[in-house]
């Protein structure tokens, strides 16, 4: 196992500590320099998954990733796809992550996560770190709840599965390998402190940690990526909560390597 660091929320790099994950390799990406522009926003943020990417591609390995949010799953996919694999992507998340820059209401990149990893506005995304989208036919979105019209329309006319996050396994999931994806929002938000988007109702983190043991366990997982979306920690307690979710999925994983 290899355990990557991305101290970043997109292209904003997090405080020393903000993910008390015990990494192997840190990624620090080189941004470009240049104006300020949505364009240019791309381009930085392109950066940072090439760079997510070729970690993974090069890793001893079953590669863990940790990152400050959704859009780092698109490098570690082009790092699997990279290393001679075509993975499915199992996405445990509270939201949809399925806006696109038209449904959008926020502007908020994460949100629209899913949607870029499966195609969408290939040429500001995919297409600059060479990922090659993942079919919605390949895609489970588990735990869900806070799914906004515009996602729900385009779940209702696509391939993509939904499932509870109890209800995901190896049998359940797309055949070939699998890139597991978990957003620590898809916990209820009273587990998980300080959260930039928490949602109530979701399961308990042992439940989720069971999930991914499940699809572990089948030996077909070829990454696992954790997006740590939260806020600054204001407190110890709230480190030491943060810490200690951090350390049970480096264990999962460790434990099926």
């Amino acid at each position: 196992m290899t355990v990557i660091l991305v101290p970043y929320h997109q292209d904003d790099q997090l405080p020393a500590g903000d993910i008390a994950a015990p990494a192997d390799v840190v990624v620090h990406p080189a941004f470009p320099a240049g104006a300020a522009s949505d364009e240019f926003r791309w381009e930085r943020l392109a950066a940072e998954y090439e760079a997510v990417a070729a970690a993974v591609a090069s890793a001893d390995g079953l590669p863990l990733v940790f990152s400050g949010d959704c859009l780092i799953a698109g490098g570690a996919v082009a790092g699997v796809q990279r290393r001679g694999g075509d993975p499915a992507i199992i996405w445990f998340d509270a939201h949809a992550d399925l806006h696109t820059v038209e449904s959008s209401g926020s502007g908020y990149l994460g949100g629209m996560s899913l949607r870029l990893v499966t195609g969408a506005h290939s040429d500001e995304y995919a297409t600059r770190f060479g990922l090659r989208p993942i079919a919605p036919d390949r895609v489970v979105l588990a735990g869900a709840r806070d799914v906004d019209p515009p996602e729900a329309e385009y779940l209702a006319g696509s391939a993509v599965r939904r499932l509870p996050v109890a209800g995901v396994n190896g049998d359940t999931a797309p055949a070939g390998p699998l890139v597991v994806h978990v957003d620590l929002d898809v916990i209820d938000a009273a587990e998980v402190p300080r959260l930039r988007f928490p949602v109530a109702d979701g399961p308990s983190a042992a439940e989720v940690l069971a999930a991914c043991g499940r699809l572990l366990a089948t030996g077909r997982v070829a990454a696992v990526h954790v997006a740590c979306p939260w806020l600054p920690a204001t407190d110890e307690a709230e480190r030491a909560v943060r810490a200690d979710l951090i350390a049970r999925f480096a264990a999962l994983v460790a434990a099926h390597r």
